[in-house]
């Protein structure tokens, strides 16, 4: 079985890279296969000729997307439709990373897999038609939706914080968005645990356990840092709460972006973690990294 891995280099790739150690995988990051070069990408895909195409390549600058709306289609609906069309014709096997962002945030429950989907932002509305390129394609898939991705590489909310609490004496950070931040390494180890299941197919939500706000991850996140032995010119309670609409973005964020996750518990027998361990996690990795 060979596996070839798109994004290799970005904060889900890495993991994924990581979990299947064990495996026949080739590792492409962006230098060896660009997404919005669509004929280069066709070439990379027929050269690999592998049984199973794991994409964690995106174009996820959300606020950016508003403007380079051609780019940010061309990553994450154009070429995804090229990965979808030759695992249909090769008969291999596609993994395909989406979003919350697809759904509006308007339900007052968590979204489950058959929902309707209605971005509100032209990053959630790419990611959508390549959800849809996939599933139009017939190619057997696997689509995991996720949220709030954190690691203790690339640029995330998690690192973000740290470093502004280490500058500034005072924090405000979005109270009234809800969703479940969810580490690269959760994805990459259920992604793992799924190639071993041939039944899995379609479309799954895969999130951590639990629920918080921005504002609550910035909270637990830096009460470990401090637990840690960080300096801190902000701590915990130095950081306020506000509102959405105190914090206007080009792109609007869900309100509601939580993902019901029992179809893939059910599927896969698992339990997921509380958001709260990876995120301990992660801050102590990044912890440690800065005293070294």
């Amino acid at each position: 079985m060979k596996i070839l891995l798109l994004g290799a280099h970005g904060q889900v790739g890495w993991e994924v890279a990581r979990a299947l150690t064990s495996q026949d995988v080739l590792t492409y990051g962006r230098a060896q296969a660009d997404l919005s070069d669509l004929e280069g990408l066709r070439g990379v895909v027929q050269r690999a000729n592998a049984n199973i195409i794991i994409n964690a390549a995106a174009y996820t600058a959300v606020d950016k997307a508003e403007t380079e709306r051609d780019m940010a289609e061309r990553i994450n609906h154009d070429a995804v439709a090229v990965l979808a069309a030759h695992a249909k014709q090769t008969n291999a096997l596609l993994i395909h990373y989406s979003t919350d962002y697809v759904f509006d945030g308007a339900k007052p429950q968590p979204y489950v897999e058959i929902d309707a989907p209605n971005p509100i932002s032209v990053y959630g509305a790419t990611k959508l038609r390549g959800e849809h390129a996939i599933a139009a394609s017939g190619c057997h898939h696997i689509i995991f939706r996720t949220s709030w991705v954190y690691a203790a590489r690339g640029h995330n909310f998690i690192k973000t914080i740290l470093r502004l609490a280490q500058e500034r004496e005072e924090l405000k950070v979005v109270a009234d968005q809800v969703g479940a931040p969810t580490s690269a390494a959760l994805i990459a180890q259920v992604t793992a645990q799924a190639l071993s299941n041939p039944a899995l197919s379609g479309t799954y939500h895969l999130t951590a356990s639990g629920e918080t706000t921005w504002h609550g991850l910035a909270v637990a996140a830096l009460a470990e840092a401090r637990r840690l032995g960080l300096a801190l010119k902000a701590g915990p309670n130095q950081v306020k709460r506000i509102s959405t609409t105190d914090y206007p973005t080009p792109a609007k964020r869900p309100a509601n972006s939580r993902l019901n996750t029992d179809k893939l518990r059910t599927a896969l027998r698992l339990a997921l973690p509380a958001w709260e361990d990876h995120v301990r996690r992660v801050v102590g990795a990044l912890v440690n990294e800065s005293k070294t």
